[in-house]
């Protein structure tokens, strides 16, 4: 039976005589975060739902993206090893007391150029291409739509651009100053190399700038952090995408900074303990080769197999545990720009319009059909 419990107080209703009193409603959250101003665990957790509910396209264009970049480099590799057996006899298989000519150790360090020179170019659209998924990811993630691997990968490929454009600027802008700081201390630091106190003055010049250096590039770091993510979400170019990050930014610059650092903590840790259990196996798996070591009489095959082993479950779990390296903090950092939009633009309204409605509940069958 129901009582009456005061005046304008009816069965369920929160008393404030008792410390009651009326709460807000909750904030829609058809995704994976509440579509209102996010707190520091609102975010935490949104990345970590976002890589959990979209696990599968991020971890296969995470794989995709990391394997051609591999199977490239190791071409490029292979065919140089080819083209230069000639050099590396004449560098490496000498008589001894033989050294090899300068001429030879040149061409065959020029040779290599264009192998490294790929692995950088590789490098740098790998992470062009992960920071665009993982901008992508979040756009569907925040209002719970669903997606592919196909249509995140087509997304991604069409933003690799302008966010490949933001990374090289980021890059050449943040670290503008450091290379400056290099390329006039280095050379002055070989032109004083006669002289006796000269190269300590120099040396002493330039860790004085670097002091001056690295906080104006770990400022202009996090005022571009949220470009990649405007470039995907907004289709802007590398320009006009920092100048909007920079926009962003201004005036919660420790907030975005600390979270930001603190997503790369959280991923470091994480992947870190992934990688735990591998490597413990494969130390299991080494083991009884170096236990069984007794001189001359130790079996190669067994320490071999033992390494190779080691090796490749090792290997197996830093790939996997790089994978939540990589992908976490570019779900975090985009997350941190839906919250600087939810807060200065009221973009929640926006993304509510859009959200995929949650089912309705079924209806109750009628008196006469029960």
């Amino acid at each position: 039976m129901s009582h009456y419990t005061g005046p304008g107080q009816y069965p369920g209703q929160p008393n404030p005589q008792w410390g009651g009193g009326w709460m807000p409603p909750p904030a829609p959250q058809p995704g994976v975060i509440p579509l209102q101003p996010l707190s520091l665990g609102d975010i935490l957790g949104g990345a970590f739902s976002t890589f959990r509910r979209y696990a599968k396209p991020l971890i296969g264009i995470m794989l995709a993206v990391q394997g051609i970049g591999i199977l490239v480099v190791a071409a490029a590799i292979g065919v140089t090893l080819a083209v230069v057996q000639d050099l590396i006899s004449a560098v490496f298989d000498l008589a001894p007391g033989q050294s090899p000519q300068s001429d030879d150790v040149l061409a065959l360090l020029l040779a290599f150029v264009p192998a490294g020179v790929l692995m950088l170019v590789a490098v740098a659209l790998g992470a062009a291409m992960i920071s665009a998924l993982g901008a992508s990811v979040v756009q569907e993630a925040v209002v719970g739509r669903p997606t592919t691997f196909g249509a995140m990968w087509r997304r991604s490929r069409s933003r690799l651009p302008a966010v490949l454009g933001v990374l090289l600027l980021t890059w050449l802008i943040a670290g503008g100053p450091m290379l400056l700081l290099y390329a006039i201390c280095i050379p002055l630091i070989i032109l004083s190399a006669s002289a006796e106190a000269g190269p300590s003055v120099v040396m002493s010049v330039m860790l004085l700038g670097l002091f001056v250096c690295i906080p104006v590039t770990v400022w202009l770091m996090t005022r571009f952090s949220l470009a990649s993510a405007v470039a995907v979400c907004e289709d802007l170019g590398p320009v006009a995408a920092l100048r909007r990050s920079s926009r962003l930014v201004s005036g919660d610059w420790w907030r975005v900074f600390g979270i930001t650092m603190l997503g790369y903590l959280v991923a470091g840790v994480v992947g870190y303990l992934i990688q735990m259990p591998f490597s413990f196996v494969g130390a299991f798996a080494l083991f009884p080769a170096l236990a069984e070591m007794n001189g001359d009489t130790t079996d190669p095959s067994a320490l071999i197999a033992g390494f190779v082993v080691y090796a490749i479950v090792s290997l197996i779990g830093g790939v996997i545990g790089s994978l939540f390296q990589y992908g976490y903090p570019q779900l975090l950092v985009t997350l941190v720009y839906v919250d600087q939009r939810i807060r200065k633009e009221n973009l929640a309204a926006a993304l509510l319009a859009t959200a995929v409605p949650a089912p309705a509940p079924a209806s109750a069958p009628a008196p006469d059909q029960m």
